[in-house]
């Protein structure tokens, strides 16, 4: 068990890798490009990703602005720009496929990236053999991000035959984690510089890279 939990669920951007501020510039470059070579967006580039930079800062998502003020449909970028994630930039941790094969609970993956692209970032990070018929895209339920509402996530439960309430979520993004505890999770933060949302009700973990969760949760299946 995990935190007194029979099932484990990560997210996988940002936090089964770690995205540094230079990956981040990256990828705001890349829905840029995708929204406006891919999805004809009438702007200039430099100003398209400016749009994007304030959009993760205001929604922590990228395209919401997009989607309000320009009318952009999510799932028109989300296929565009998971089709241009630079997947060969993500550095992998060294060995986190040993940590999490010992893990003591069922585990599961829930993604905001497309099917495409989560493959492809399995692969890459070494983890798709232990997640091949574990891993699963917002697109599977139909919608394009999981920052809106509960369902999703209930959804998801459903999907695999458990209860919410024996569930472990980890992600990195806390506005994710609101709807997570919504649902009935324990929720488990992810961060890389300072824990932003420690002030936030709905996250009861926090740790400092995936790491360190995995070396408390191994430990404590030790003692």
């Amino acid at each position: 068990m995990v935190l007194g939990k029979d099932v484990l669920i990560y997210d996988l951007d940002d936090t089964l890798y770690n995205k540094t501020e230079e990956f981040a510039d990256v990828l705001d470059q890349t829905m840029a490009e995708a929204l406006v070579y891919d999805l004809g967006l009438k702007m200039s580039l430099e100003d398209t990703k400016k749009l994007v930079t304030e959009s993760y800062k205001i929604y922590r998502d990228g395209g919401e602005i997009f989607y309000k003020n320009y009318g952009i449909e999510p799932k028109d970028l989300f296929i565009a720009y998971h089709r241009r994630k630079p997947i060969d930039l993500i550095k992998p941790y060294d060995n986190l496929i040993d940590k999490i094969k010992r893990v003591p609970a069922e585990q599961y993956i829930f993604t905001a990236s497309d099917r495409y692209a989560s493959e492809k970032i399995l692969k890459h990070l070494g983890l798709y053999e232990f997640f091949k018929d574990r891993y699963f895209s917002v697109e599977d339920f139909g919608v394009y991000k999981k920052n809106e509402d509960a369902k999703v996530y209930k959804d998801f439960c459903r999907r695999i035959g458990v209860r919410p309430q024996d569930v472990v979520f980890v992600d990195d993004s806390y506005s994710n984690l609101e709807f997570a505890k919504e649902a009935g999770m324990t929720t488990v933060r992810i961060y890389y510089k300072n824990n932003s949302a420690k002030d936030k009700t709905y996250i009861d973990y926090a740790y400092k890279g995936i790491e360190s969760f995995l070396d408390e949760v191994l430990a404590a299946a030790a003692a």
